[in-house]
């Protein structure tokens, strides 16, 4: 049994770099090693668009040697949160690890009933499907292999760029100009959610354009910043991963 203790400082642990970003690293190279096995390339084949776009600017200026400076600057950064973390001297204890893997799954497994629900209350009578990313990419001819990949993808790379660096910059922007914390993360918010639903057709595998698939994805921008504000990164990533799995798979 997991004592209240241990629940309560769990809450507030898996927030912690220690934690959150030991817990995305799996990911990250899961993702990696995917792409890099389907494409043999570093700088060809298919990615996650959300990695093309955070990676760009490195590869305009420095074809793979940015891909390396890239690679170094994130995982580098990772390196010292955690570290400087870890000096603080808590232990790390695997079932924390272990928890965090069960609660990503439940909340992907919860997430497209809510943002669905909440989609139908805004748009009663409409036919509300839960947008997946296999349709587009089995129109285009992609396998399951590709599908996976793009789904991990999603859950680090989107997450780092609408949540962490997005989101977090806009309320940052706003805290800047004057605005309460509040004000400024509620607008952080709602700007960073619009732009990440826009940014799923865009490209030439992006979704038509329909108002049901955008209002779904406006929600889940929201309840995706939710949950990072309020479960951290490591869990947030994971979440939206196998959500994107989930869907794939079914």
């Amino acid at each position: 049994m997991l004592s209240s203790r241990f629940l309560k400082t769990y809450w507030c642990a898996t927030r912690a770099p220690r934690y959150s970003l030991i817990f995305a690293l799996p990911l990250l190279v899961a993702y990696e090693l995917l792409a890099l096995s389907l494409s043999y390339v570093a700088l060809a084949g298919v990615r996650n668009g959300a990695d093309v776009l955070l990676k760009s600017l490195f590869v305009s200026f420095g074809g793979r040697a940015g891909l390396l400076v890239f690679g170094a600057l994130l995982v580098g950064t990772g390196a010292v949160l955690v570290a400087r973390d870890l000096r603080q001297g808590e232990p790390i204890e695997g079932r924390v690890f272990l928890l965090m893997a069960v609660e990503s799954a439940v909340h992907a497994l919860a997430f497209g009933i809510i943002a669905g629900t909440l989609t139908g209350v805004l748009l009663p009578g409409l036919d509300i499907a839960l947008p997946a990313p296999g349709t587009v990419i089995q129109e285009t001819g992609m396998g399951p292999a590709t599908q996976l990949m793009i789904s991990l993808g999603a859950g680090i790379y989107e997450e780092l760029l609408f949540r962490v660096l997005l989101v977090g910059g806009l309320a940052w922007a706003g805290r800047r100009l004057g605005w309460t914390a509040g004000g400024a993360g509620l607008a952080a918010t709602v700007v960073g959610a619009l732009i990440f639903a826009g940014f799923h057709y865009v490209g030439p595998y992006g979704d038509r354009l329909e108002l049901p698939s955008f209002t779904f994805r406006v929600i889940a921008g929201v309840l995706f910043s939710a949950l990072y504000l309020t479960r951290g990164f490591g869990i947030t990533a994971w979440t939206h991963a196998l959500y994107d799995v989930f869907l794939t798979l079914g």
